[in-house]
């Protein structure tokens, strides 16, 4: 077996229509995310992972006008102008995703719930990724926005350092994603501030580490039920 061609997948498209650059975030080696002594020969395999890299132009059917109108009011806005809080416009797959500064994420979230044109009213959940070879933005926020008024959805990412986990809470602005910043930090460790109670919300609250990180080590953990008492099976329920 021959190694594979380290060819990324396309990434978006600049304003003249041409392929633009893919974030290539780590390289995967073999079937698996480390080194595992992998001998049925995919452990030759070299793959980068790459997401769509930037380029806001042309935009997808029903969003005409969208990065205009956001681009507008955050240059009239008391925050950032729009260069400065947006990182990147990307659109793949007839997908719009807006890149922003962790430090302007909940100004950027109002406009876009509060702008008559834009009014993405709807908040469908935040989850988290990790790219532990990402240096400086190890970890990433990501937030599904849903436009009830203009029939359209949008997604925001924030990135944050590893060492400095921190991403403003969403709460103030959709309360409804209270449990799923809760669900992103007990998993993947992001600290949301601002969050009226970040706790964790499926592990123990003693349980160390977060589950869905790639360094999360697998197999040979120890489970423990922390004050929990599990009954014999034929004690658990009568059937009779």
């Amino acid at each position: 077996m021959t190694d594979s061609p380290a060819v990324p997948d396309p990434g978006g498209t600049d304003a003249s229509g041409a392929p633009s650059q893919p974030d290539v975030v780590r390289t995967r080696t073999g079937m698996f995310s480390g080194g595992t002594g992998d001998t049925s020969g995919y452990g030759r395999i070299s793959r980068p992972v790459a997401m769509p890299g930037p380029g806001e132009e042309p935009l997808p059917a029903g969003y005409d006008g969208v990065i205009a109108v956001l681009r507008d009011a955050l240059d009239r806005s008391d925050d950032a102008p729009f260069a400065e809080a947006v990182r990147a416009v990307v659109v793949y797959r007839g997908e719009v995703t807006l890149r922003v500064r962790r430090e302007h994420v909940r100004a950027v979230a109002r406009l876009l719930r509060d702008d008559p044109s834009l009014r993405f009213e709807m908040c469908l959940g935040t989850s988290g990724v990790h790219f532990p070879e990402d240096a400086g933005a190890e970890l990433r926020a990501v937030t599904h926005l849903q436009s009830i008024t203009h029939g359209r959805r949008l997604r925001l990412e924030t990135s944050c350092p590893d060492a400095d986990p921190h991403i403003p809470s969403l709460f103030s602005v959709y309360p409804t994603t209270d449990w799923h910043e809760r669900e992103t930090y007990d998993f993947f460790g992001i600290v949301f501030d601002g969050h009226p109670s970040l706790t964790r919300i499926e592990m123990p609250d003693d349980w160390e580490g977060h589950p869905q990180r790639k360094d999360y080590p697998l197999g040979g953990i120890g489970v423990e039920f922390h004050g929990a008492e599990v009954s014999a099976p034929d004690t658990r329920r009568s059937y009779s």
